[in-house]
């Protein structure tokens, strides 16, 4: 299960929002250019396949339960971020758009009994999930993110920077393992959670955070952070620790939905529209 979706759904629910030092620089140059929605070795050979025919109409499936992505707005009506990107791709292939919802441990079962074309809920791109289902490029990552209080001097955010600097961190998760890996020379403040991680930041416990973008975005736009606090320094997207982002599920069987849905994405993103979306659903920018 995603462990995201928990940290999505109660600080949507408080928040009430829609919307060594070398090698690390180094890590940070090689993808930072893998912003949302980049993925450039699919892309190019996509892009250099001839445009499969076009579809009457494309059915999605997604869950409705991982705000910002997908969920029921106060009226009872499906949004989120992938509701709206796969209506986006539909409007660029100038085709009808069936999206269903379906609990997330359904999703790629009822993809491969035949029920959708495609799945658009979040599901990142993995060794065991490719042995199922084919993906597009992706469209979305989840960086690690560096928050500190906003009246704490300005550093560089790097092993150098944060030399003897107090960071605090989730216990048994990929943001620990990046810190152990790279930040040797910064004594790690550990929490049970992500949120007693955050409340030791706030409480002056420790001098920084390190955590997942997507949700301390939310936190710090929400009212638990008390707004004392702001990111600092930019994304770290090492896949090793961090995934290799967030694609869409399609059948192994119908390779010619994968390259219609890839083009699709390519125009969503040179429009325009895709950098809308992101500031819609995302209050604090992760990237």
């Amino acid at each position: 299960m995603r462990s995201l979706a928990e940290a999505g759904r109660f600080l949507f629910a408080i928040a009430l929002i829609l919307a060594g030092a070398v090698g690390v620089s180094a890590s940070i140059s090689a993808y930072a250019q893998d912003a949302p929605g980049s993925d450039q070795g699919a892309s190019s050979q996509s892009s250099a396949t001839a445009t499969p025919p076009r579809r009457v109409v494309i059915r999605f499936l997604t869950d409705s339960d991982y705000p910002p992505f997908d969920f029921y707005d106060e009226d009872g009506v499906l949004v989120g971020f992938n509701v709206d990107l796969a209506r986006a791709i539909c409007l660029e292939l100038n085709t009808s758009c069936d999206i269903k919802v379906r609990p997330w441990d359904e999703l790629i079962a009822d993809l491969l009994k035949g029920d959708a074309d495609a799945v658009i809920a979040g599901h990142k791109v993995t060794a065991d999930a490719l042995k199922q289902v084919d993906f597009t490029d992706r469209y979305f990552h989840t960086p690690g993110r560096f928050a500190s209080r906003k009246d704490s001097p300005q550093i560089e955010m790097t092993p150098s920077g944060l030399d003897g600097k107090r960071i605090a961190v989730a216990r048994g998760t990929p943001h620990e393992a990046f810190l152990k890996a790279f930040f040797r020379d910064s004594p790690l403040v550990i929490y049970e959670n992500a949120d007693l991680a955050r409340e030791g930041l706030a409480a002056g416990k420790a001098d920084f955070l390190f955590d997942d973008g997507i949700s301390l975005a939310f936190w710090l736009n929400g009212t638990l952070s008390r707004q004392c606090c702001e990111m600092r320094g930019g994304p770290f997207l090492e896949p090793k620790f961090f995934g290799d982002g967030m694609a869409i599920a399609v059948p192994k069987t119908d390779p010619q939905i994968r390259l219609l849905l890839n083009k699709a994405l390519d125009r969503v993103r040179a429009s325009g529209r895709f950098e809308e979306l992101v500031q819609r659903y995302f209050p604090v920018r992760i990237y």
